[in-house]
């Protein structure tokens, strides 16, 4: 591992200074940062620790009927607030479905924002790849690419994003309250990520030494309660990032939906909000023959970039699936198979 300074500011503001400096990474949990520095795949020259900065840790109802919470807020904390999975269940079964419980007992909501492509490609060294070495090629479009992106790909990069968290997030119009060298400004989740383009390597919308230091879901995300879902298809539903994934959120009135957010993950560098699918289902009665529409619009820009047209079909199936089960309504238990399409009802009671 490469050296590195080690700083340890007593301010957000301190932070941020420290970290607007070339070659600064911020470290919270460092559940991704460490293991790529470990590859050399990341090589800061200085880590600025915001493990210990105040206020970041807190979950805040307020006034308004929205939901602040903290960038250093665990996921296994924010999962495991009884308010928070009741209000807000599809969030909730999507945080209990990444990684294992030892990790997201460390893991921040912050990181959890930022972790990088989980790309082979990425990871090796010893593979061309842009968003590590910008102009260097992506060895990923001739190689092993089943898992890859079928969405706002480009032949600079077909990385997908990895968060099982930010799907559901971005349904429900969360924002991020960012705190910069120029003051502190909010941006929408669904604009902090960006597609790759021909520079992949910037990967979001942030500026030098910007920090996140919460995320924040609006009042009106609490209306999905009763019909919201998260479904994920892994390769092995133990532990293992979406090959492709739904977050499905309904407010169905008399029979009909009057609004919904659909969004997909594992099918491109960001997670993908299907508008033109929302569009077709409001007003609309909850049935299959629309649900399968719905998914055709969410799809229609698909296109494979190796190996992986499955993922479109599947997507297309999935998002079929997450709109029954939310149409259907929330259990009253999380599964126990967290956002398993073959997981029972049975698991954590979220009142």
């Amino acid at each position: 591992m490469k050296q590195f300074e080690y700083v340890r500011p007593a301010s957000v503001a301190e932070a941020v200074a420290a970290a607007a400096r070339p070659g600064a990474a911020y470290l919270a949990a460092g559940t991704n940062l460490l293991d790529l520095m470990k590859g050399g795949v990341s090589r800061p020259d200085r880590l600025v620790d915001i493990t210990h900065l105040d206020g970041l840790d807190r979950i805040e109802r307020l006034a308004d009927g929205s939901l602040r919470i903290g960038a250093l807020v665990s996921n296994a904390d924010l999962a495991h607030d009884a308010e928070f999975a009741r209000c807000y269940p599809a969030v909730a079964e999507a945080l209990l479905s990444g990684a294992s419980a030892q990790l997201r007992n460390a893991a921040t909501v912050g990181g959890n924002l930022l972790q990088r492509t989980r790309c082979a490609y990425f990871y090796d060294t010893a593979s061309r790849c842009n968003k590590r070495e910008a102009g260097s090629g992506c060895d990923a479009r001739g190689g092993e690419n089943r898992t890859h992106a079928v969405l706002g790909w480009s032949e600079s990069c077909i990385a997908t994003h990895p968060s099982d968290f930010c799907v559901p997030l971005v349904a429900l119009d969360a924002i991020v309250e960012i705190e910069g060298r120029a003051g502190r400004r909010e941006i929408a989740l669904d604009d902090l990520h960006r597609l790759p383009g021909e520079t992949p390597a910037r990967e979001t919308a942030l500026e030098p030494g910007d920090l996140i230091v919460a995320v924040r879901l609006p009042p009106a995300a609490r209306e999905f309660a009763a019909h919201a879902r998260y479904l994920k298809v892994r390769e092995r539903t133990s532990y293992a990032f979406a090959v492709v994934s739904a977050a499905a959120a309904l407010r169905i009135e008399n029979g009909r939906i009057r609004d919904v957010r659909l969004a997909l993950g594992g099918v491109a560098a960001r997670p993908w909000r299907a508008r033109a699918a929302e569009d077709l289902l409001k007003g609309a009665t909850p049935a299959k023959d629309v649900f399968r529409e719905a998914a055709r619009r969410a799809l229609a820009d698909a296109k494979p970039s190796g190996d992986n047209a499955f993922k479109i079909e599947l997507a297309r199936r999935i998002v079929v699936r997450a709109l029954t089960l939310a149409a259907a309504g929330t259990p009253a238990r999380i599964p126990a198979l967290p956002a398993s399409p073959l997981a029972s009802t049975s698991g954590a009671i979220h009142a």
